[in-house]
């Protein structure tokens, strides 16, 4: 089965900086794309690090105590100096899913998208993300009865009856033995677009206890 890959999700016009740009310049940038954070490039295009709002924030609070400033007087901050590093990026080619628990884990609305060599190719968002859950009722039902019943577990036509509404299916019907049934339910669960998964789907034939039964004849004892 196709998984939707981040590079069919992402914007591939993506505001960047250099680590030289001036600290009020990223803030203007910030503003003026309405955008949460930009990537900070090499000079081979490579992501060396993230400037977010928060990092934009957390230097300006530092640096307005008199306590904290150093008595040399230092140039003005860039993007170098703020960036939050290293960054946090996905590959063009990685799953839709990954890059989701990717955000969810470090807690980011935006990753980087990068190439096989690590150069910036492109951005996608949680906004971008959340798409693949706006996707319609009638392709879902499609990819379950073609991909997943017909290609991937060989059930025929008619066996399972598939009904989908606002992204939750229902399965009814039955295939032929029990051991199909977490692997049904697992494949359906990760198609894109399914927000949950309910079954009606019995077996004909329960093969489990004589798997169950092999394995404790293989046993040594």
């Amino acid at each position: 089965m196709k998984h939707l890959k981040v590079a069919d999700l992402m914007t591939d016009e993506v505001v960047s900086v250099v680590p030289g740009t001036a600290f009020k310049d990223v803030a203007k940038l910030l503003a003026q794309y309405d955008i949460s954070g930009v990537p900070v490039l090499d000079d081979e295009d490579r992501v060396v690090g993230v400037v977010s709002q928060t990092d934009l924030l957390a230097h300006t609070v530092s640096g307005s105590h008199p306590a904290e400033q150093s008595s040399t007087v230092a140039g003005p901050p860039s993007a170098g100096g703020v960036m939050s590093a290293p960054a946090v990026a996905v590959h063009a080619e990685e799953t839709v899913a990954d890059a989701a628990r990717l955000m969810t884990r470090r807690g980011i609305e935006r990753l980087p998208v990068v190439d096989v060599e690590d150069r910036l190719v492109g951005i996608v968002t949680r906004r971008d993300l959340l798409r693949t859950f706006l996707r319609p009722d009638s392709e879902i039902r499609r990819r379950v009865s073609d991909e997943v019943l017909t290609e991937v577990l060989g059930v025929p036509p008619g066996d399972i009856d598939v009904h989908v509404v606002d992204g939750i299916v229902t399965l009814y019907g039955h295939v032929e033995r029990r051991s199909q049934l977490p692997a049904l339910l697992s494949l359906v669960e990760q198609l894109d677009g399914v927000v949950a998964v309910a079954s009606r789907v019995t077996a004909r034939t329960d093969d489990t206890a004589t798997q169950a039964d092999h394995a404790r004849h293989a046993m040594p004892w």
